[in-house]
């Protein structure tokens, strides 16, 4: 089930990133201008790159709690795909000459008014809290799965409105095409992991 995508998301590391990093081309071949500190551009890849970490976290915790293929298959797949997007987006604002953090407001670059208030780690709409990743590391087999399954369904929607808000703005052609390929990836994953609870007898958590 994993092995496509990982072999896919691997296959763009090795082949788009460098080019991609090294021109800052468009796919017409554009050189785009520089992102300023405060743009979209930049918010996002700082953003959604804290927003991936902890997915990553969040897999590589389930990994050592279960045994299951399936969810650790999934969660093999989240690890490698989300960590390279990561690198690219790392890679971007590294090239654009820009600080991997800022002092911004978390999806302040949205130009929107966010009731979210950040709590105990989770710092955008669908993160997991420290209390919610101590839990996870606290269970084991069935409940393990149930509860990762549970963390990420919350994670992928807050991770594709994210997505879908940087590319309704967007004016980078190459991070507006990692973004929508962020939403297309992560809402499939989302029917996934929706199926994969019920098939353990598990709602969403809300």
């Amino acid at each position: 089930m994993w092995w496509p995508a990982a072999l896919a998301a691997s296959l763009a590391l090795c082949l788009g990133v460098p080019a991609l990093v090294a021109s800052g081309t468009s796919a017409s071949g554009t050189v785009s201008a520089t992102p300023a500190t405060d743009s979209p551009e930049a918010g996002f890849a700082r953003d959604m790159a804290v927003h991936h970490q902890q997915a990553v976290d969040l897999s590589f915790i389930v990994r050592d709690r279960t045994a299951d293929v399936p969810v650790r298959n999934l969660a093999f797949d989240i690890i490698n795909t989300q960590a390279n997007q990561r690198g690219m987006m790392m890679g971007w604002l590294d090239q654009w000459g820009l600080t991997q953090s800022s002092q911004a407001k978390p999806m302040a670059w949205m130009k929107m008014d966010h009731a979210y208030q950040p709590h105990d780690g989770s710092l955008m709409p669908g993160m997991a809290t420290k209390a919610d990743l101590d839990k996870l590391r606290g269970l084991s087999g069935r409940d393990a799965e149930i509860w990762y399954l549970q963390l990420m369904l919350e994670h992928h929607k807050g991770g594709v409105a994210m997505a879908q808000g940087y590319v309704d703005v967007a004016v980078n052609e190459s991070e507006k095409r990692l973004a929508q390929s962020m939403v297309i990836g992560q809402t499939s994953e989302i029917q996934l992991i929706t199926d994969m609870l019920a098939e353990r007898g598990a709602k969403p958590a809300s």
